[in-house]
Parts: C-alpha cells; structure tokens; sequence
C-alpha cells in the first residue's frame, strides 16, 4: 500500500507527492475524503477492477464490431 501527502490543492484538483521518493501526482479532490488539509498523509489502496475492465472491452469490442460491419 503506497502512501502520499498532499502538497497543496488547485481549483479542484490535489497535488499529491506519493511514494519514499514523492512522485508528484495530480488527483480530483472530490475523490478524497472530506476535510483533508495540505500536509495531510493519505494510504493508497489501488486494486484491480476485473468487472469494470471486462465490461469496457466487451463495449469496446462491440463498438469495432459495428463499425466494421458498416
């Protein structure tokens, strides 16, 4: 599990510094709980979403699909 500090916000946007060597990453605030101030320290969960990824190649797949039968 990787963990980050905010930096800072912009407009609606969180500049995350991620990782021992704090990589810059810039992220949706609304993503983020609520009340996080710069300087807070966050976890990092990242999983992979096997449903999500299997739905958007079947939709991408059907997409070439009709453009090839036109």
């Amino acid at each position: 599990m990787a963990t980050a500090v905010i930096d800072r916000f912009e407009e609606d946007k969180a500049v995350l510094l991620v990782g021992s060597k704090e990589k810059k990453v810039v992220f949706p605030a609304e993503e983020l709980p609520d009340g996080l101030q710069e300087g807070d320290y966050i976890r990092l969960d990242i999983s992979f979403d096997e449903e999500a990824t299997r739905a958007a190649r079947e939709e991408a797949e059907a997409l070439l699909r009709d453009l090839q039968q036109q």
